[in-house]
């Protein structure tokens, strides 16, 4: 049977249980959502002892499933003070998978002020080891010092010095397959945060000498519907952008929309030239001149490939997983339009273990309100510096972006329940502003991603609500599998993921079975917990100058009010389509 480890911060104590069967059905992000809901109190303090890290594996870790093993980190998000799952790439969910381990659960606080390594052996049992002499280490230095005592086939998830200072911008940060850097960022929600209020520095996990097997229902037809998905995605893949240049190439698409945010989501058209700068021909012209790669995976059997190693001008590795969002909210978003200083600034975003959305919007909210002027890469150089050394305003950037702006009288704070926006203006992207304002994870675009849809119409309001709730479902239930960019195929032949579920579990489902009992019961409980939490309808609402400021292209503003974005919750009312 898998197993779910409790850790128990407060007596040091560290307890095994078997998964229940009925529990198999959910992962990742369904898993979290049921945890905080049936055994977390809403209200309790994000950093405190009531509040739990959990760090959960998908419904398919440990088969073959392209893309199974994408790790998720949850918990009460102090960002948003509600709940928040954020998911990632990397070989950590692999090698636990590899233990037969569905889940680890922390709560409760250290009684001292010792910190500590959280260790699973390579027999699968776990054990708190004295951390001690890491702190204060940011995430390269860690994992170097980690490889050299445990060796280098080992997977870690880790916080960097923003996670032990508690910010609540901090990532928790996981090895990459391809580099083996901690370049994997689950970057969303402060939970670098939730993990340094627990002392743990990071969590280490040896490759399992007793590889553990899945229990199939009927394994052949198991492996005949993951057939199936392979096909369709070898035939597929080919064409996706994602395998051709990474997210990054959405740049020149987003910008071409009057999408990608231009300083601080003012509206204001895109410079073409900074758009150049950090485009698609830019970065691809980079990796050829300077031994880059593309096409990397970032963890075991993925077929998208959307991964890359971006190197500098010496040749010298300087990040892997330069991204859209990282791309253009400290690009267009601040007015610049460097690819070899923003690779820079993503670098030092992953050593102190922060999320990149959220430094790209603070630093943009600093150079609208006149700390900085657009476009200024030294005084950005700076301020990132502030932030790694815990100086005064870097302690600030470190609480978020609304303190920011509320310190520096900013009449811009593109925020959704205290959560940064991600990288698309949602006047100019309607069903997108739908997915920020409703969804409970905040402004999060990996929550319900409408790009590329048949019924995105991206100025036009009619029907951008209910796209956005179909696609809030479909993001829910793929977050309980492995990675959207991998299981979207899935949409393509829709008994597939059906199939999947009877050869694993067992028992009759349909495509309407899976969306319902996993993606739809995952959104549930989440709303119920912010409910609880005491985040209201009165939440769910984008800044109050995109009603009122009209973007540039189009001339438009963000035109969806409550009473439409309520639909947005009337999961039961879907119409499905193919996606």
């Amino acid at each position: 049977m898998q197993k779910v480890y409790r850790v128990d911060m407060s007596r040091g104590r560290i307890t095994s249980e078997d998964v229940k069967p009925e529990n198999r059905r959910w992962g990742q992000r369904g898993s979290i959502a049921k945890i905080m809901d049936e055994e977390v109190n809403a209200r309790c303090d994000p950093l405190g002892s009531e509040n739990k890290l959990i760090v959960s594996t998908g419904i398919f870790a440990g088969t073959q499933v392209p893309s199974a093993h994408r790790l998720s980190i949850g918990g009460k998000s102090p960002l948003t003070n509600g709940i928040k799952e954020s998911n990632v790439g990397g070989n950590a969910a692999t090698y636990l998978a590899r233990h037969g381990i569905k889940e680890i659960i922390v709560d409760g606080l250290p009684s001292d002020e010792s910190w500590y390594l959280l260790r699973v052996d390579s027999a699968g049992g776990l054990a708190l080891v004295n951390g001690d002499e890491y702190l204060g280490l940011d995430t390269y230095e860690l994992c170097e010092r980690l490889y050299e005592t445990y060796g280098k086939d080992v997977a870690i998830v880790a916080i960097g010095p923003a996670g032990e200072r508690q910010y609540k911008i901090a990532a928790v940060m996981v090895s990459d397959h391809a580099t083996k850097h901690p370049c994997r960022a689950a970057g969303r929600g402060g939970l670098g945060a939730v993990m340094g209020s627990k002392h743990i520095k990071a969590i280490v996990i040896e490759r399992a000498s007793n590889r553990y097997q899945v229990e199939y229902a009927d394994k052949e037809a198991f492996d005949a519907a993951n057939k199936k998905l392979r096909e369709i995605m070898r035939a597929g893949v080919p064409e996706d952008m994602l395998y051709q240049i990474g997210t990054i190439g959405l740049i020149d698409y987003a910008g071409g929309l009057g999408i990608v945010p231009v300083r601080n989501f003012s509206g204001a058209t895109v410079d073409q030239t900074i758009l150049d700068g950090a485009g698609a021909a830019a970065f691809l012209a980079k990796l050829e001149q300077n031994g880059g790669r593309k096409n990397l995976v970032c963890q075991p059997g993925c077929l998208v490939q959307c991964h890359n190693s971006y190197r500098n001008a010496n040749g010298e590795f300087v990040t892997g997983a330069l991204e859209y969002e990282t791309v253009a909210l400290l690009g267009p978003n601040c007015g610049i339009g460097d690819l070899d200083f923003l690779a820079e600034m993503d670098r030092v975003c992953d050593e102190i273990g922060v999320d990149t959305i959220e430094a790209g919007n603070i630093i943009a909210v600093c150079m609208d309100a006149g700390k900085l002027a657009w476009g200024d890469a030294e005084a950005t150089r700076g301020l990132m510096q502030e932030l790694a050394n815990d100086t005064g305003f870097g302690r600030l950037m470190g609480m978020g972006v609304e303190p920011v702006a509320h310190a520096l009288g900013a009449k811009r704070i593109p925020t959704v329940k205290g959560q940064g926006l991600a990288a698309y203006d949602p006047r100019n992207f309607k069903a997108m502003g739908v997915t920020y304002t409703t969804t409970p994870m905040g402004a999060d675009h990996t929550a319900g991603h409408p790009m590329g849809q048949p019924e995105c119409d991206y100025l036009n309001k009619v029907g951008q609500v209910a796209l956005s709730r179909r696609m809030q479902v479909l993001s829910a239930m793929w977050d309980n599998m492995g990675c959207s960019f991998n299981l979207a195929y899935t949409s393509r032949d829709p008994d597939i993921l059906p199939e999947l579920m009877a050869g694993l579990l067992g028992g009759d489902w349909t495509s309407q079975d899976v969306k319902r009992t996993v993606g739809m019961e995952t959104l549930i409980r989440e709303r119920r917990f912010n409910q609880a939490a005491g985040l209201t309808a009165a939440a769910d609402r984008l800044p109050d100058f995109m009603y009122t400021e009209k973007s540039v292209f189009q001339e438009m503003v963000f035109d969806i009010g409550p009473e439409e974005l309520a639909e947005a919750y009337d999961y039961d009312d879907i119409v499905w389509i193919a996606s």
